[in-house]
């Protein structure tokens, strides 16, 4: 968003359809189900900064409101949703960025945590895995399931620090490269690849 005082239309009816809904938790959007109105110029960038008309929105706190109404539909689209509408907005990569994270204990007890950009807290865990995917640079990309379909882009720092817990494990009689969170082996590369 600029710095321009005048209100954008489409961003104010988005936070004037959000300004009765509680404040604790998450909003029920599965249970919505509004008319779609098409695309607005909203992008999440690959770094995680949300744009609007081209410019970052700089209202942390607007990010943080808009980003528990996002929701990924059966078609992959990603969408925000209110009680009254559902628009589509473009996604680079991931819907958001793990920029923190903590880990307790070892192997089949270890238990980790990511911090989200928008600070959602995450446990991994069966419903929150962690996938692999190999970017076109070949490097690896470890993304954290966050809810609703939607994803957590791991940052490069924190990838290092999941490699660093990685240990072998045979699956289906071929060994696996992988990590224990969540009382859950989450793979990230057949052994004789890694």
């Amino acid at each position: 968003m600029s710095d321009d005082p005048t209100p954008d239309p489409t961003l104010s009816r988005l936070s004037a359809a959000l300004g009765d809904l509680p404040k604790r938790g998450l909003p029920p959007v599965e249970k919505w189900d509004p008319p779609y109105c098409g695309m607005i110029d909203i992008r999440i960038a690959a770094d995680g900064t949300w744009h609007h008309n081209g410019s970052p929105i700089r209202r942390e706190k607007l990010v943080k409101l808009f980003a528990t109404i996002l929701r990924r539909e059966p078609d992959g689209r990603v969408v925000l949703v209110t009680p009254v509408e559902s628009v589509g907005i473009t996604v680079e990569d991931a819907a958001f960025v793990a920029v923190e994270m903590a880990v307790d204990g070892e192997g089949e007890g270890r238990r980790i945590s990511f911090r989200t950009n928008v600070d959602d807290l995450v446990s991994v865990d069966s419903e929150h895995a962690l996938r692999f995917e190999q970017g076109p640079d070949g490097a690896l990309k470890p993304y954290l399931h966050v809810r609703r379909g939607l994803w957590a882009l791991v940052t490069r720092a924190l990838t290092y620090d999941l490699v660093d817990l990685a240990e072998e494990r045979v699956i289906d009689g071929r060994p696996w490269l992988g990590l224990w969170a969540g009382g859950t082996f989450h793979t990230i590369a057949p052994a004789e690849a890694a």
